[in-house]
């Protein structure tokens, strides 16, 4: 049997590996191409084609799946199933009809919540308890397939949006190695999706990346976790650009708001422990910062070369005078 596997990050290498491993034919590997990473913006081929290349697999990489090139390309390999774990793309209907099992889809979300491109990252940002993998067959609109089969996976309080896509990742070959057999046979059984159920995470923006001090601390704590590794959260310090990494876990407040003690943003204390910060409900302490120009650190650090007096106001519209580096 055939099989071709379309995906690009992380999140869908061991995918891939468990298809190599269980013995499947992965006659091509489809992902996306190359792209310009870091502060030189040096081309940087995806995870998933590094793995396809070490494993000796064809590797496709067309800048557009819908193109017609694209479609015959592929149609070259003459998939019985086709295989796609975070790809980022769309598959046109000339795509989902050449296999003749279909196409599956390994997604990180219990569907129908969370469909689109960011589900581990919103998931956390949003303060679930518990998201999963959702393995369906796919279909023209986004995330809307029947669904084959279903996984949980906890979130815990000091989850990242790293950690948490290696829970998933791992959850999700592990549930493609159980589905597989039943999709060959022709046993396996779909449920079409509650399609009123449905909600949506759409890949991330800046304005998702920045804090709003008005929020609760833990609301604020729980987008840095959803944004951490990869973008990081951010806010300004006397008009320069300064990332949050990492806080530590709030106390549970009150929920009535805290807001008459001091100005959201308003640092309250800097010390060895970190920056405690104001917020709209309760107060939140910065672990691991990174100012304007400098690596991410700690901000105990930080705070060793730079003083930042109670006081000082994080924001955009900050004109506090309290940080000298």
């Amino acid at each position: 049997m055939r099989i071709v596997f379309m995906g690009t990050p992380e999140f869908a290498v061991p995918s891939l590996q468990l298809l190599i491993n269980n013995g499947y034919e992965v006659v091509a590997v489809v992902t996306q191409p190359d792209r310009p990473k870091g502060r030189k913006r040096t081309l940087t081929p995806p995870p998933v084609k590094e793995a396809a290349l070490a494993l000796g697999l064809p590797v496709l990489q067309p800048e557009r799946m819908r193109s017609s090139e694209a479609v015959e390309a592929l149609a070259q390999y003459r998939p019985d199933l086709i295989v796609t774990a975070a790809y980022g793309q769309i598959l046109p209907k000339g795509v989902l009809e050449l296999p003749r099992l279909g196409c599956i889809n390994v997604h990180g979300s219990l569907l129908p919540r969370y469909r689109g491109g960011a589900p581990i990252q919103r998931a956390i940002i949003n303060g679930e308890k518990v998201t999963g993998v959702t393995i369906m067959y796919m279909a023209e609109g986004l995330d809307t397939g029947d669904m084959i089969s279903k996984v949980e996976v906890a979130i815990t309080d000091e989850d990242t949006s790293g950690s948490l896509f290696e829970k998933l990742s791992a959850a999700g070959a592990e549930l493609l190695e159980q589905t597989l057999p039943g999709i060959i046979s022709g046993e396996a059984t779909a449920t079409e999706q509650q399609h009123e159920l449905a909600t949506y995470a759409p890949n991330l923006t800046r304005e998702d990346e920045r804090i709003d001090w008005a929020k609760s601390a833990r609301q604020i704590y729980n987008q840095v976790r959803g944004l951490s590794p990869m973008a990081g959260a951010f806010t300004y310090l006397n008009g320069e650009l300064f990332k949050v990494w990492a806080c530590a876990k709030p106390a549970e407040t009150s929920g009535a708001g805290s807001a008459a003690a001091a100005l959201p943003g308003t640092v309250r204390e800097a010390s060895g422990a970190g920056i405690t910060v104001q917020t709209g409900d309760g107060v939140l302490v910065l672990a691991q910062i990174q100012p304007a120009g400098k690596k991410a650190m700690s901000a105990a650090d930080w705070l060793k070369g730079s003083r930042l007096a109670e006081g000082t106001v994080f924001g955009e519209a900050s004109m506090a005078n309290g940080a000298e580096q």
